[in-house]
This record gives C-alpha cells, sequence and structure tokens, in this order.
C-alpha cells in the first residue's frame, strides 16, 4: 500500500488544498483547520448547515490566509494577535479563540450571506480529543473531533459500484474529505487496521467516522446534489457500535508522534484489530 494523496482544509469547512507533503503535528497535518467561520452566536459554521462554504477559497501565507470567494476577489487576512478574542464552540468545546480583524468579518459576511465571524486556533484556543477513544491530553485542531481524517481509495470505488448499480451516478473522494488516501488496498480493509506507520509517521485509528449530509455537497458548486452517498452507506455501512450512531466511512485518527509524509510514502499495517462488530451485516435489497 501507498499514501495516494494528502488534504488539508485552511478553514473548517472550506475548499480544500492538495499537498505532495506534509508536516503531521499532533494536532493534526500542518495548517489543517486552524481557522474557522463562527455564527452570530460563535458557534462552528460548515456545510452542514452552509453548504456554499465549500466555496470559500483559503490559502495559507507565513503571515496568515489568503481568502477567495468566487468573483468577490481575494484579500488578505493577517494572523490574529490575540488581542480581540472570541469565545466559540465546536460541538461540546468551548474555547476563546483569535477574532479576524473587522473588515475581514464584514467581508465574509457580505460573501456567505449572513453575519459571520473568522477566528484562529492560536495557543489560547486548545481543545483535545475525547478520552472515550484516545489517551488524555491528545490536541486537535477546529476538526470535528480528531486530528487526522484516513480513507481508503478501494473503499470508495465500492462504494461507488453499488451507487451506479442502484442507479446513482459516483462521487469523488472530495465529499469525505479526508486528510488521507491510502491506495493498493482491500475495499473496507481499514476497518481491521488498530495502527498504520506511513513513512515514519505512526497513526493509531481510533474512531470510525459516522458521516453526514456534507457528502451529498458537491464541492465544485456548493449546492447539495441529491442524497448519495448516503442511500447507499445506509445499506452497506450501518454502524455496529452505539457510540457512533449512524453511516461509516473513513477512520478518525491520532498521531503518535510528528513527522513528514509525502504522497507515494510506503504505508504499512503496524497493528490489527477484529473488523467485526464494527458495521452492520450489509441490507438487502
Amino acid at each position: 500500500m501507498q499514501l495516494g494523496s494528502i488534504h488539508i482544509y485552511p478553514v473548517k469547512g472550506g475548499r480544500g488544498v492538495d499537498r505532495e507533503t506534509a508536516a503531521v503535528e499532533a494536532a493534526g497535518l500542518a495548517g489543517d483547520r486552524r481557522w474557522m467561520v463562527v455564527d452570530a452566536a460563535g458557534r462552528f459554521v460548515t456545510q452542514r448547515e452552509l453548504p456554499k462554504l465549500a466555496l470559500l477559497d483559503a490559502q495559507l501565507d507565513p503571515d496568515g490566509l489568503h481568502l477567495g470567494y468566487e468573483t468577490a476577489g481575494e484579500r488578505f487576512v493577517p494572523t490574529p494577535d490575540g488581542a480581540a478574542r472570541l469565545t466559540v464552540r465546536v460541538w461540546d468545546d468551548t474555547v476563546e479563540a483569535a477574532l479576524a480583524d473587522a473588515a475581514t468579518n464584514a467581508a465574509l459576511s457580505r460573501w456567505l450571506g449572513q453575519d459571520v465571524r473568522l477566528v484562529y486556533q492560536d495557543g489560547g484556543a486548545a481543545r483535545t480529543v475525547s478520552t472515550d477513544w484516545s489517551t488524555p491530553d491528545r490536541p486537535v485542531s477546529f476538526a470535528d473531533g480528531f486530528p487526522l481524517l484516513v480513507a481508503n481509495r478501494q473503499s470508495l470505488r465500492a462504494l461507488n459500484t453499488a451507487i451506479v448499480s442502484a442507479g446513482g451516478g459516483a462521487v469523488p473522494m472530495s465529499r469525505f474529505r479526508p486528510n488521507i488516501v491510502i491506495e493498493d488496498a482491500e475495499p473496507f480493509a481499514e476497518d481491521g487496521w488498530a495502527t498504520i506507520r506511513i513513512g515514519a509517521v505512526v497513526l493509531d485509528l481510533v474512531k470510525p467516522c459516522a458521516r453526514c449530509t456534507v457528502t451529498t455537497v458537491d464541492q465544485q458548486t456548493g449546492r447539495v446534489a441529491g442524497t448519495e452517498p448516503l442511500d447507499a452507506l445506509r445499506r452497506l455501512r450501518m454502524s455496529a457500535d452505539r457510540r457512533v450512531p449512524g453511516v461509516l466511512f473513513g477512520w478518525n485518527a491520532v498521531p503518535r508522534s510528528p513527522g513528514r509524509i509525502d504522497v507515494g510514502d510506503l504505508v504499512r499495517v503496524e497493528a490489527h484489530r477484529p473488523p467485526e462488530g464494527i458495521v452492520r451485516p450489509p441490507r438487502q435489497g
């Protein structure tokens, strides 16, 4: 097996950026989901409620971020110094994040058509993963809950076969917004991987990823494009674990130590888990 592709999402919910190489930090890939859009109440905004967030382009800069949205042009956002802060909520976590400048927040509100703010995760906005799935004090960015999301290209191909067989159209991997995509594995072999090594970096796959309506959003248009892949996942990949309700695709992962990964790196399974009991038997018909 090998590392087929690497992806970061500088702004949570925004457009993805492909990488040939990436630094793996304790909280995830360098530059991944360190910025976040929040509503007037400080609650995180994602494509679940605002699909057109997919059109928000963000390119990292050593001093901040270059933002663009459709034909609105580009604006540079300097990394906040942290003097202005905002209490924000990401699922069950509440942190004090660094607030972007007022002009950026006004522009972003115009672009997205609602009152929003852009915040940055500096040292004062630390979060940790759930101890139900990992050891204590493991940091995480503004990602939903874990530093990394690992997907398997062959699993997507198997899923698309099921979608097409039912009369639907195949979906791209971008619908699942992974950080790491593995090539040359058996379909859904990742259910049996407890620990993998990519080059010199070791990752523990700690929790199967429950999927939501974001997977139905076309990442090129920012619009919901039907009900796939959720329909096929309901037939094939319903969770058998009460702690992870819903349908599953991909695995949340936690790095054991920092390092670097490159597209083409060898991927080896260091430890296995029994794959039984992760998904229910596929639904027939």
